[in-house]
């Protein structure tokens, strides 16, 4: 079943669906509350979900189709390539997210493997999603949260370790730790993460 509410699109997928080998359209719909509807009567067993819908979103329809239809499996056919828009549709269990652009071989291609019980996802979008599930600090001393904390309001290695009282070298180790850790390469990377934390709200636990 494909839920766009651009008629070009859906008889442009429609047709590529319908000519690939064992693969028929069993219903089109362009609004949340037509796509429910029509998903309640065919059972799709794939569903091409677009995610700005006039009614709602491609969430809403994922998200209701879990509970109606826990069978049926949600790719995601959007033309944003938006990180946030990602997340969310991982959250609501999509077994793919394509891009518009995509050529038809490689929709058709995609609709084979989610009917197949496969996932077709990034895997930098996968372990962005897995980061932000996980805080990366969780195995971080006291001393580390606290140097990482330091690294976050700008300060070098030799006004950390004189605001620690302890010597730049040990400092070093403990960057050296939290870059080990985390998963990161470079103390700048450090400083974007605490930046992009703080701008949602986050703030380093230092152990009190």
């Amino acid at each position: 079943m494909i839920v766009d509410d651009h008629e070009v699109v859906r008889r442009g997928v429609a047709e590529i669906v319908d000519r690939a080998e064992g693969m028929t359209v069993v219903a089109e719909a362009g609004s949340v509350a037509d796509g429910l509807q029509r998903a309640d009567l065919v059972r799709p067993s794939v569903v091409l979900v677009d995610l700005q819908l006039p009614d709602g979103t491609g969430i809403d329809v994922m998200r209701a189709l879990r509970e109606r239809l826990p069978e049926s499996r949600a790719i995601v056919l959007t033309s944003f390539d938006d990180a946030g828009a990602l997340e969310a549709a991982l959250d609501e269990g999509a077994a793919a997210y394509l891009l518009k652009s995509a050529r038809g071989a490689e929709i058709v291609d995609a609709i084979r493997a989610v009917a197949a019980g496969r996932v077709l996802l990034d895997q930098r979008a996968v372990s962005r999603h897995k980061d932000r599930q996980e805080d990366p600090t969780g195995t971080l001393t006291p001393s580390e949260l606290r140097v990482v904390e330091l690294i976050g309001e700008g300060l070098s290695n030799r006004e950390i370790a004189e605001r620690l009282g302890i010597v730049e070298k040990t400092v070093k180790n403990h960057i050296t730790s939290v870059l080990a850790k985390m998963g990161l390469q470079r103390r700048t990377q450090v400083a974007a993460w605490v930046a992009s934390r703080a701008r949602a709200g986050w703030q380093v636990d230092a152990g009190g």
